[in-house]
Order: structure tokens, then C-alpha cells, then sequence
């Protein structure tokens, strides 16, 4: 509760000399509240006297809109923090595990299938984040390359997966005509 002085004019009682001070005609009246002084106008003082209320009010000001606001940003903030955060985590775990791979000498081709669901679970972490905006589209598409880049470099350094040079793809076209 906040304590409010309120000076109010229905409620006073003011005193019968009370007079209120007008700016027209101020240099040419004798009974003026105004005297001028050097060129400059001065007031004068008059007494008045009104009685004061002192009245209690509760603040019925609702909520400051930039508060909202704030308020607004930093639950979106945390929230888009944790899609972000989860979609770093499962590629880290992707990475990781494509370089345990590519270090391994004797991998067999069937060892892929658990990097690929782990590839899919970060697409999918991925893909959320970008839904709700989170991540740009183009960030969200620049991750998921970088994640398929790299396994396909795993398989080109086991032998598992041989990229077609320019001759052949020319072969297949003529061959295909």
C-alpha cells in the first residue's frame, strides 16, 4: 500500500483572501501578482493555505509491458538454449564416434549402422531445434552436411564406399543414351 497526498480542490477549504494569479494584464495592474523587476517578472508571494487529505490507495497499475517482454525473452531464451544444447550433444556423439571409427584398423562395414542411428537421432535433434526456430534453417542444413561429410569420409578411408570419378559418371551417361 502506498501513501498518497492528494491535493484536492472539492474537498478544501481555502481561506477567503485566496486569490488565483493571472497572467493578463501583470505590468499594467496595481493589484497584480506580478511586479516587474529589472525586466524580469517576479511572484510574489501570497499565503495560501488548503488543507491536506491524507488518503491510502492500493496501485492498480497493471504490469509494465517491457517487464512482460522480458519475461517473454528469457523463458524463450532458456528454452531455445536446451534445443540448441541437445542438438550440439548428438553431434558431438556422432563426431566421436566417426573418429573412434576411422581410427579403428580393422572396422567392419556392419560397425557403421550404429554411427547412422546416431546420425539419425542428431538429424532429428536437429530438425527440432530449426521447427521451432531455434536454429536457422541454413544452420540446421550446414549441420546435417557436415554430419553426412564426414561419414562419408569414414567409408572412403575404410574402402566401403567408393565416390564416382568424373569418367565413370560420363560412362554411365553414354551408356544410359
Amino acid at each position: 500500500m502506498a501513501t498518497v497526498v492528494l491535493y484536492l480542490s472539492s474537498c478544501a477549504k481555502f481561506n477567503s483572501n485566496f486569490k488565483f494569479l493571472s497572467l493578463k494584464g501583470a505590468s499594467s495592474s496595481p493589484t497584480s501578482s506580478f511586479s516587474a523587476r529589472r525586466g524580469n517578472m517576479c511572484v510574489q508571494k501570497k499565503p495560501m493555505r488548503r488543507q491536506m487529505i491524507v488518503c491510502e490507495a492500493a496501485p492498480t497499475k497493471k504490469a509494465d509491458s517491457a517487464a512482460k517482454r522480458a519475461r517473454q525473452a528469457e523463458k524463450r531464451r532458456v528454452y531455445n538454449k536446451s534445443k540448441k544444447s541437445e542438438a550440439r550433444t548428438r553431434m558431438k556423439k556422432v563426431l566421436e564416434a566417426l573418429d573412434g571409427l576411422k581410427k579403428k584398423s580393422e572396422a567392419q562395414p556392419d560397425e557403421i549402422v550404429t554411427v547412422e542411428k546416431l546420425i539419425g537421432e542428431a538429424y532429428s535433434a536437429i530438425d527440432k531445434a530449426v521447427k521451432v526456430r531455434a536454429l536457422h534453417k541454413n544452420t540446421g542444413a550446414r549441420r546435417k552436411s557436415r554430419l553426412a561429410r564426414r561419414k562419408k569420409a569414414v567409408e572412403i578411408h575404410h574402402g566401403w564406399y567408393v565416390p564416382a570419378t568424373a569418367a565413370a559418371a560420363e560412362e554411365a551417361v553414354a551408356m544410359a543414351a
